[in-house]
């Protein structure tokens, strides 16, 4: 079983064709929300299907890259990894100064 303390980890999702469109359209400011809020709500369902309520923290949808953070246990970070559609789920690492 894996540890109950919640760190930051990356999800980045399978190739998604409506998100190579509206990345291909984000130049213009309403192509630019479009695709903020599609991201948004993909990455958001996607949590609450997999995800019980109130024990994640989404903190960021990725434009550049169809992915997001958040905070999460390991056990949650399987599960995530299971998710289809889901292509990597990567625990953060802070490099030394």
């Amino acid at each position: 079983m894996g540890s109950a303390k919640s760190e930051r980890y990356f999800v980045f999702m399978n190739y998604d064709p409506e998100y190579e469109r509206l990345r291909a359209d984000r130049r213009t400011k309403r192509g630019a929300y479009e695709l903020d809020m599609y991201l948004s709500r993909k990455h958001d369902e996607l949590l609450a299907n997999t995800l019980e309520h109130g024990r994640y923290k989404k903190t960021i949808s990725l434009v550049i890259v169809d992915g997001f953070a958040v905070e999460i246990t390991e056990d949650q970070a399987s599960a995530l990894r299971s998710a289809g559609g889901v292509r990597v789920v990567e625990k953060n690492q802070e490099l030394p100064n």
